[in-house]
């Protein structure tokens, strides 16, 4: 089946591309803080990163539907996403590097809601919760890979190798989007003109994006765990990597089972997910040894949750005509909040351990009756 070759290939692209920008994110707060960054600066550097990448997307939406380009979005987007990164091994401070890791958002947020648009197209045919979960099997196997590579990397040049061997993944990427390109083009819909609604449940729409900005707010980036297992030597950097890749496993194998298991029982499955994903912050930042290393793990179902649970749940309620500008303002409100959220969770780690738990812990819990 057509639908099915799509959304292989484009699992595939994305597991390169994890491969590349998820293998240099989990060192770039220990990276940062080798260059003189703060834990507050690393807050911000990673919050606005995701604003920015959250923000280009209600743009890149909204263009695409209006234009039907939607390839050339997915190209612009993934050519810079995967540039970025290998260019880190060049920069020597943390200004060059913050820019360069917020422009490789910026890059995915190109092109996300584009292909979260066209996967939803193909899970009118096989099913959102399976589609969303097979993408993130594939792109977060490479996102598990990747972090191994870039620790090897490490332990024999440091942070220039770790960055710079990163070129070789970003370039099989594109060459794989190319085979997926005229694969995808029926998933691609042109903009629709015909009448009615983009969103089928407003009010629903309105409590998935409140509760989606809840969670963003309290989803502690992976550069501050990376930063504070550094800054109190709970980890070297080399393992910090694996243990980013672990997180990266743990989401490539929840992503599917909550999949499935979300076309077959709905909702409970979110509460489930969003609980699992709190227990990672008190864990990861009050614990030591063992119990540092399992909040790292869980922080991965965290991603599973939101790149797979929430984007099906937020298809659910999604018209056919126009899924990209829809896709684009959830990911513009989630963007503010992982912001906002991010940048006090930075300045609190500089100052209270135990207040940033709270605070992570407390708003992602809040987030579970609005998915009700």
């Amino acid at each position: 089946m057509r639908a099915l070759r799509f959304v292989v290939l484009i699992g595939i692209v994305n597991c390169f591309a994890d491969f590349t920008y998820e293998g240099g994110r989990g060192i770039v707060g220990a990276f940062l803080g080798h260059l003189g960054a703060s834990g507050a600066i690393v807050g911000i550097v990673a919050g606005g990163g995701e604003l920015a990448g959250y923000a280009i997307r209600s743009v890149a939406g909204v263009v695409a539907d209006r234009t039907g380009l939607y390839w050339l979005d997915v190209w612009v987007g993934y050519a810079i996403n995967m540039l970025c990164v290998p260019a880190l091994a060049l920069v020597g401070n943390w200004p060059a590097a913050a820019g360069l890791i917020i422009g490789e958002r910026i890059g995915r947020g190109i092109r996300k809601p584009v292909t979260a648009a066209m996967l939803s197209h193909a899970g009118t045919l096989l099913g959102s919760g399976r589609v969303f979960g097979i993408n993130e099997l594939l792109d977060q196997t490479g996102a598990a890979i990747g972090p191994l590579v870039v620790a090897f990397a490490l332990v024999h040049g440091g942070f220039k190798l770790g960055f710079g061997i990163l070129i070789v993944p970003a370039i099989v990427t594109l060459v794989f989007l190319a085979i997926a390109t005229p694969v995808g083009l029926p998933f691609a819909q042109p903009a629709s003109d015909e009448p009615g609604p983009r969103v089928l449940d407003p009010a629903a729409f309105r409590r998935y994006a409140i509760g989606g900005a809840l969670l963003a707010a309290g989803y502690v980036d992976f550069a501050l765990i990376a930063f504070r297992f550094q800054r109190d030597h709970i980890l070297g950097v080399p393992a910090i990597s694996i243990w980013f890749a672990v997180a990266m496993a743990v989401g490539a194998i929840t992503a599917p089972i909550l999949g499935r298991l979300f076309d077959r029982i709905g909702k409970p499955v979110v509460i489930v997910g969003v609980a699992l994903a709190a227990a990672a912050t008190p864990l990861a930042f009050m614990g030591r040894g063992a119990a540092a290393q399992a909040g790292a793990a869980l922080w991965g179902a965290g991603i599973a949750v939101q790149d797979a649970l929430l984007l099906a749940l937020v298809a659910s309620v999604l018209a056919h005509r126009r899924r990209a500008t829809s896709f684009g303002l959830y990911d513009l409100i989630m963007g503010g909040a992982w912001f906002a959220g991010s940048a006090v969770a930075g300045i609190l780690l500089d100052r209270s351990t135990l207040g940033l738990v709270l605070f992570s812990t407390l708003l992602q819990l809040a987030a579970i009756p609005f998915f009700l």
